[in-house]
Order: C-alpha cells, then structure tokens, then sequence
C-alpha cells in the first residue's frame, strides 16, 4: 500500500532526472489512455498527476517520490498528441534515452485502454522495449467503460495480435481509475519490483 506521494522534478532532460539512488519505475502510454488519473488512483492522491481531456497533457518528465523510498515517473504519452512534428520527435528522442539510459529504471508499466482493438502503436511500441531490453508489464486501463466480459475479450484480441510481435506476452494487469479494479494488485507488484531492486543493488 502507498502511504505517501510527492511532487519532485519536471524535466524534458533525461540528464536532469533525480540522483539515480532509489528504485524508479515508469510509466507510460498512449496519449489519453487514463495515465494521470491511474497514478493518482494508486497513490491515493487526487490532483497528484494533472489529469486532462486533451491528449499530450503531459510533455515532461515527471518524477514522484513514493514512501520516501522509490520514485514512479509519468512519461510523455506518445501518438495523437496535437502538437508539431519537431515537438513530437523531441519526445521520442527524450523517451528513449531515458527508458535506455536510466540505470535505476528496474520496469515500466505499458498503459493499453482496454476498450479499444489493437493498436499498431501500442504493439510496436512493445516490440521496442523488448528489442531493447527494457522491462516492462501492460496495464489494461477503463475497465469500467464497459462489461467485464467485453474488457477480457479485448484483452486477449490484444495478447492474441502481440504474439506476431513478441516472443512472450509480458505479464499484466487489468485495471479502473475509477472503481480501483487492479489496484491492489499493480501497487503490490510495484513494491515486489522495488524489494527487487534493493535486494540487488544491497547484494551487488
């Protein structure tokens, strides 16, 4: 369970992120899939991550401290965002060195709207990560929009495409801002990958 989270650092400068000393996991996806309001579900903190109608809300970097003791980090969504096309490959560029160069980043957290079929720019943007390196588990958000039996079957249309892409499905979670669906489940495995961390980095 998260006690307590705070604001620390905007920044559209991967060199300018917080002392990589604690635990940092990301999360990032496509623009207007639920990220702001997700993060501020799991911490309990309503206006903790600014949440908008409007997709490329979020243009920075953002860094939140959890418990004193790990960071989680709001990342740029990528695609359909309204902005110029130079604006858009700075993103990239940024999202990209960060996800590769961050050596704390022990995961990132891949954020799907669980309404929608498949989409090209969320399969590929997997297909990246694992080409990469970069650990990462999918979470399906609005769980709530529509019936259970409508989000699974979505659900597994998506693993089902993943599989042309990748050679395993990475683990994931099912989740509602709104009615906390997953909750308890994601912020558990978020601590299990920071008890992960610590170990390592106090055994290495």
């Amino acid at each position: 369970m998260i006690k307590d989270a705070k604001f620390v650092i905007s920044n559209s400068n991967p060199g300018n992120c917080p002392k990589p000393d604690r635990a940092e996991i990301a999360f990032i996806g496509r623009s207007n899939v639920g990220k702001s309001s997700l993060i501020n579900s799991i911490t309990d903190k309503k206006g903790l991550a600014k949440t908008s109608q409007k997709p490329g809300k979020t243009q920075l970097i953002n860094h939140f401290m959890i418990d004193d003791r790990w960071y989680l980090v709001d990342l740029p969504g990528y695609g359909f965002a309204k902005v110029n096309k130079k604006v858009k490959d700075g993103w990239e560029i940024m999202i990209s060195t960060y996800l590769k160069k961050r050596e704390n980043l022990c995961g990132i957290c891949i954020l799907i709207d669980s309404r929608l079929p498949p989409q090209l720019i969320d399969l590929e943007f997997i297909l990246w990560c694992a080409t990469e390196g970069v650990p990462a588990v999918l979470v399906f958000t609005k769980a709530d929009k529509q019936s259970k039996n409508k989000t699974n079957q979505n659900v597994q249309a998506f693993l089902r495409k993943l599989e042309n892409y990748v050679e395993e499905a990475p683990q994931y979670f099912v989740t509602s801002a709104e009615n906390a669906t997953g909750k308890a489940e994601l912020v558990e495995f978020l601590e299990e990958l920071v008890k992960e961390y610590e170990s390592g980095t106090l055994n290495g």
